[in-house]
């Protein structure tokens, strides 16, 4: 039997969240696909409840490679030793999430194997011939293209906040395998210290967004007070970050972050394809804009037709009374 492999992406204190979404969508295409769903996890000092956890939330088989030389994220030595394993183990089906690290990894990976990738999906589905249907936004989100992949295995990175987990089951039975790590030269470039902001946008319940409705940079003071107030985080519109206001962490947006908050706070945003096809699955959404005709009304469940330097500080106000 063939196989849906999964690779487990690790945050310092554990699994990154988006294994969880690639398991659950794993486990649907397997189950339709009469597959096994195994996961890849490679690092250095890893705990065996890790293990577990990927077989709570839909792993037959996890593949374990607890090595020193895994101890750091080398795009070059995991690639190797994905390979070997996807050569061993011959996946139909290999997923990664389209992270950072997802985005650095599996391109080296398909090169590899001479087999294609299908980059940032927002949904996977099977085909009525076995195969796998991979679905991405095209053309700034205006179409949606459905591609197959004529080679093996079928690759494809996955966007953050699109898929749904399994509910942890505990009573899941699955293997644990070791496996040994392949060690390749050191990398000729070593990370120092790691820059920007420790901010996790998709992560976040609440966010308040600054488009090209604000004047200067400064005035982003002004939405991380309101965000603060509301216990969230600042994002932006791509036009603030390419111009150097804000970093490229808070973006939003089909080349960003895709987000879904409780709560999304659009200031000043039109309402592009680009910027919406990375916030329309918030659950709320309250746009602020001078312009009654903007395109963001049209998902907003909460309009403010309003200049924002008027209508944000009157917003601060009301929540310090409370």
């Amino acid at each position: 039997m063939g196989s849906v492999l999964v690779f487990a992406e690790r945050r310092r204190d554990g699994i990154h969240p988006i294994t969880h979404e690639l398991l659950g969508k794993g486990r649907e295409l397997a189950d339709a696909l009469n597959l096994d769903v195994h996961a890849a996890l490679l690092g250095c000092d890893l705990k065996e409840e890790w293990a577990q956890e990927l077989i709570s939330r839909g792993t037959d088989i996890v593949f374990l490679f607890n090595s020193p030389t895994l101890a750091h994220f080398d795009p070059t030595t995991y690639k190797e030793n994905l390979v070997k394993l996807i050569r061993e183990t011959r996946p139909e089906i290999v997923l990664f999430g389209a992270t950072h690290l997802g985005r650095s990894l599996a391109p080296r990976v398909a090169a590899a194997l001479g087999t294609g990738l299908t980059a940032d999906c927002t949904e996977l589905a099977p085909n009525d011939d076995g195969s796998l249907i991979q679905i991405r936004p095209a053309f700034t989100g205006n179409i949606l293209a459905h591609i197959k992949t004529r080679t093996r295995p079928q690759m494809s990175t996955v966007r953050y906040r699109v898929m749904k987990p399994l509910p942890h089951d505990r009573n899941r039975r699955g293997k644990v395998v070791p496996m040994e790590a392949v060690s390749c030269p050191p990398p000729s470039r070593l990370i120092r210290e790691e820059v920007g902001e420790n901010i996790s946008l998709p992560d976040a319940e609440v966010i308040v967004s600054g488009g090209k409705g604000l004047k200067n940079p400064g005035d982003f003071a002004m939405l991380k007070e309101l965000a603060e107030l509301l216990g969230g985080v600042v994002g932006s519109s791509r036009p603030l970050v390419d111009q150097g206001w804000i970093g490229k962490e808070h973006q939003v947006g089909f080349s960003g972050n895709t987000v879904r908050p409780k709560l999304y706070v659009a200031c000043g945003i039109s309402g592009s394809p680009q910027h919406l096809a990375g916030m329309r699955g918030s659950e709320t959404i309250i746009a602020i804009n001078a312009d009654p005709s903007a395109p963001i009304f049209r998902v907003a469940d909460y309009g403010i037709v309003g200049d924002l330097y008027e209508v944000v500080p009157a917003l601060i106000t009301e929540l310090k009374k409370r």
